[in-house]
């Protein structure tokens, strides 16, 4: 799956497939406006995409001391910029990393 499908399935589907990856599937739910669904989706994983993820919806959420602990346990820096160019940094990251 590349980024333009995946973004396509956000558009149209109603849920994420369930064989993506916990961190995908997260992202998914936080490009339909579901911070609730997309935050359960990493909560408790211990895998480094699924804590970056974690982080990045923490620094949308405005917690930024949690977003950092996030952030260093994923090995990334914290970005300061647009959320929307993060959320495709991530999103396609993890696409070639899983797909």
């Amino acid at each position: 799956m590349n980024f333009e499908e995946f973004c396509q399935c956000v558009e149209t589907c109603d849920t994420p497939e369930k064989s993506w990856a916990d961190a995908l599937q997260s992202l998914f739910w936080e490009r339909k406006g579901e911070w609730e669904k997309a935050h359960e989706q990493v909560l408790g994983k211990k895998i480094p995409e699924a804590a970056w993820v974690h982080g990045y919806l923490h620094r949308k959420e405005g917690d930024l001391g949690n977003a950092e602990f996030w952030y260093t346990r994923a090995g990334q820096k914290a970005p300061r910029g647009d959320f929307a160019e993060e959320w495709e940094e991530i999103t396609k990251t993890l696409l070639e990393r899983y797909f």
